[in-house]
């Protein structure tokens, strides 16, 4: 009976199952235990004459006792130098290149009348299953870290009006040690998550080579068993860290049963530490979680004879990727169509940034954070830019412009300023009305090329007197100037005679127009 005997979180749930009704072929796949022990451990439960309640009431030690009534042999001494040796095994096995068999050749060469390597493995196994009923998977050292929130919510209380609320229970923990990281946040969205999931790195001093997630919303958009669509801006995080993405695969327990269990024994003692005590706010509770968390690690862990902080520190810690200097800017983002100019619009601050100008009318997608905006098309970055939050204008990278386009980067608004004004107040004032017209400044900059090129036509003195006609229209573009001088309106002087003197015009449609 030695050999069939199974872990006592294991016989709980296979009990619970039972008395749910569901049948022994169930819990057999469910469990993944033979059909006999199924049966065994059932009919020992009717003999004794117990309810799901007394079994529940009953300690781990005392659930061994009632229903392994076996006689347990002392063990010989080559076999108490086996398990002496297993809790120093499973600590070197984290480490990265450490093998089983490694292991039992080392184990071997202090004891050289152990038992055979097949022996060996089968032992060790029983061992582990006895030790860590949770799981036990070999996990390497910084090679994951499982995130997952708890079931159960926290609360903080408005010292004002009384309103208690929610908050979210967060849970991060290193594979290889088990070191734990907790922390209460106002919600389970994107923001906050990613906020602690970066909390836990910082907690822990360095970065994993995978983060495991549960499949919640805030990192996985879409489950699917081989390939899931991760959110994009927890994909941007996991890039800027140098970490992977591996959520945890839909109604596959084993993947994140670590991190579950992490859950259930926080339940006890941190939960259990602050259930007596009110909160006024988020930091007052994660300063008492804190507290609680460094007893939870120090503490040392079943069967082994360290802690979870002290196996981090020994086998764990040296082995995460280093933190980057600056924390990770949390990015926003947004969709627009590339404009026939090259240039996309950032609604929220209103300004237009530059992309090559092969993907004019394309699609795209902006990720801004509070320094820098990011465009992409089909999952690659075509632009970056420093972000400008001036509105209506114009962020240019002149390698992104057509050649056509090129020579609109070699002008400014001041630069056509500055030329009119050498001619005159008046044509200064008239290229300044162009220039404040709400239009896309390509447009703006091609008429005050045009106006002021006039000068080379008709002389600075007609081009004035155009102007002031112009203005006196209250009319300002390059059409307006080109008909006037056309039609020789500049010469006018009599006021009277503008109405009867201006031309029938598509583009002319008289100074009272725009009143």
């Amino acid at each position: 009976m030695a050999n069939k005997t199974i872990v006592m979180s294991k016989l709980r749930r296979l009990l619970q199952l039972h008395t749910q009704g569901k049948s022994k072929l169930f819990i057999s796949k469910y469990l993944e235990l033979s059909r006999n022990t199924v049966d065994k451990y059932v009919l020992q439960y009717k003999l004794l004459e117990l309810s799901l309640e007394d079994v529940e009431k009953l300690t781990d030690t005392d659930l061994d006792k009632l229903f392994f009534v076996q006689v347990k042999e002392d063990l010989t001494p080559r076999q108490k130098a086996l398990y002496t040796f297993f809790p120093y095994m499973e600590k070197e096995l984290r480490k990265t290149g450490v093998t089983r068999q490694l292991m039992w050749e080392e184990y071997i060469a202090k004891h050289p009348d152990g038992i055979k390597r097949s022996q060996f493995n089968e032992h060790y196994n029983r061992w582990c299953r006895k030790v860590n009923p949770v799981m036990h998977i070999s996990h390497k050292a910084g090679d994951k870290m499982y995130v997952d929130y708890a079931g159960k919510t926290l609360q903080i209380v408005d010292k004002e009006s009384g309103e208690v609320q929610q908050v979210q229970f967060f849970v991060a923990i290193l594979g290889a040690s088990q070191y734990t990281y907790a922390e209460a946040s106002l919600s389970q969205g994107k923001e906050d998550f990613i906020a602690s999931v970066e909390n836990a790195m910082q907690y822990f001093g360095g970065v994993p080579a995978a983060i495991v997630p549960d499949n919640l919303k805030s990192a996985v958009t879409k489950s699917n068993r081989y390939e899931p669509t991760l959110n994009e801006t927890f994909l941007d995080f996991a890039e800027y860290y140098g970490t992977t993405i591996l959520p945890a695969r839909a109604y596959k327990p084993r993947d994140k049963s670590l991190v579950e269990g992490a859950v259930k024994i926080l339940y006890t003692r941190v939960y259990s530490a602050l259930r007596d005590k009110i909160f006024f706010s988020l930091k007052e509770i994660n300063i008492a979680i804190r507290e609680a968390l460094e007893v939870h690690n120090s503490v040392k862990l079943s069967g082994r004879p360290y802690s979870r902080q002290g196996l981090y520190a020994e086998v764990e810690k040296h082995t995460l990727s280093p933190l980057p200097q600056k924390r990770y800017e949390l990015k926003q983002q947004s969709f627009a169509t590339v404009m026939l100019n090259g240039h996309v619009y950032l609604a929220t601050d209103k300004h237009y940034y530059s992309v090559p100008f092969q993907f004019i009318r394309k699609k795209v997608k902006l990720l801004y954070s509070a320094g820098q905006v990011e465009v992409y098309y089909k999952y690659n970055r075509i632009a970056i830019h420093p972000r400008d939050y001036k509105p209506y204008s114009y962020t240019t990278n002149p390698d992104h412009l057509a050649t056509t386009h090129k020579f609109i980067t070699e002008w400014t608004p001041q630069r056509f300023i500055n030329w009119a004004e050498s001619i005159d107040a008046s044509v200064k004032e008239f290229i300044i009305r162009i220039l404040d017209r709400k239009q896309h400044p390509e447009q703006a900059y091609k008429s005050c090329m045009g106006v002021l090129s006039l000068v080379k036509k008709v002389g600075e003195g007609r081009l004035i007197n155009a102007c002031k006609r112009a203005i006196e229209y209250n009319m300002y573009n390059y059409r307006t100037v080109q008909n006037i001088l056309e039609r020789g309106l500049d010469h006018i002087d009599q006021e009277d005679h503008l109405e009867q003197a201006l031309p029938e015009h598509d583009n002319i449609r008289g100074n009272n127009y725009y009143k």
